[in-house]
């Protein structure tokens, strides 16, 4: 995995693009494309490899542009580059000494307007004066900063702050997590940051969920671990990063070894069934208790590892 933050642009102005190029740190940042239509960028924002962090000029269709992310449930970081004549968008919680002007970064705050286009994607947003280009490494460190602290019930997220947001699509709340979790892992291989990476955010926890959510949670979890079970011991090239998916899942929901069991149980019994409809011996299915070993393992060795170190 690289551990460079690799950027999306959608840059329709003339030269914009080149100015970003020469703006942006090749050794933290690197530039998959930078797109002067949406039809391109859209297509880029769901391609391979993946976009860490979007980059978009503030134009008179971004509000629909931001539409459209929602609804082909993308939802990455973005720095929203602004002209000196629209207004900025609100500054999060000021530091003291912190700068406040149009050419400060700023954050998504509780005061926005109901009309301000980032509402139209997520909380998480950062925005930047394009004259204020040489800040954008540090926009773009700010709204990934931003993005890994999102709740999935934010009611930005889910529409409630406007009238004009589009409803995510299906599984968004296991879009959000992947993508946090990703990010995060690049972060902590990149800086060895463990304060962002193993940090867990009670909201994201199991029993804080609204229950919709935590329905999507457990089915995703089950058809995860069939799937691990399932080419446990056909040694397929993506076995380790089904198993951290599940292990990474189960680790910042706060899902107790216990639920776990349960699912290894439960599909265990429905293997049972189809063997005994089959005619088959079900002896078999004692092998994959190593696979259960394996997952609980994995998930000690994070709690483990989000101990703080000794100084």
């Amino acid at each position: 995995m690289s551990l460079s933050v690799s950027i999306l642009g959608f840059l329709p102005s003339d030269d914009l693009g080149d100015r970003v190029t020469s703006s942006i740190s090749s050794q933290r940042h690197q530039i998959l494309s930078l797109c002067d239509n949406s039809a391109d960028f859209l297509n880029a924002a769901q391609g391979q490899p993946n976009p860490d962090c979007l980059i978009v000029e503030q134009t008179a269709q971004l509000s629909e542009l931001l539409n459209q992310l929602r609804q082909q449930t993308t939802l990455l970081p973005i720095v929203i580059l602004s002209h000196a004549q629209t207004q900025a968008l609100p500054n999060e919680e000021s530091q003291p000494g912190e700068e406040t002007g149009p050419a400060s970064i700023a954050g998504a705050g509780q005061g926005q307007s109901s009309h301000a286009p980032h509402q139209h994607y997520h909380p998480g947003t950062v925005s930047l004066d394009i004259d204020a280009l040489d800040q954008l490494d540090d926009a773009i460190d700010r709204a990934i900063k931003q993005f890994l602290k999102i709740s999935p019930s934010d009611p930005l997220l889910n529409g409630e702050a406007s009238v004009d947001s589009s409803p995510l699509g299906s599984g968004s709340f296991v879009v959000l997590q992947d993508q946090q979790r990703r990010l995060a892992e690049k972060l902590r291989e990149r800086l060895d940051y463990l304060g962002v990476y193993y940090k867990r955010d009670a909201r994201h926890f199991l029993r804080n969920l609204p229950q919709e959510e935590v329905t999507e949670i457990l089915n995703n979890l089950q058809r995860q671990y069939k799937t691990i079970v399932l080419s446990y011991f056909s040694e397929t090239e993506s076995l380790n990063s089904a198993i951290d998916e599940f292990v990474n899942t189960a680790f910042f929901t706060d899902i107790s070894v216990t639920k776990i069991v349960e699912i290894h149980m439960e599909l265990m019994d429905e293997f049972s069934k189809q063997l005994k409809l089959e005619g088959r011996s079900e002896e078999m299915l004692v092998d994959y208790r190593l696979t259960l070993l394996d997952i609980v393992a994995h998930l000690c060795e994070m709690y483990r590892r989000s101990i703080p170190r000794e100084s």
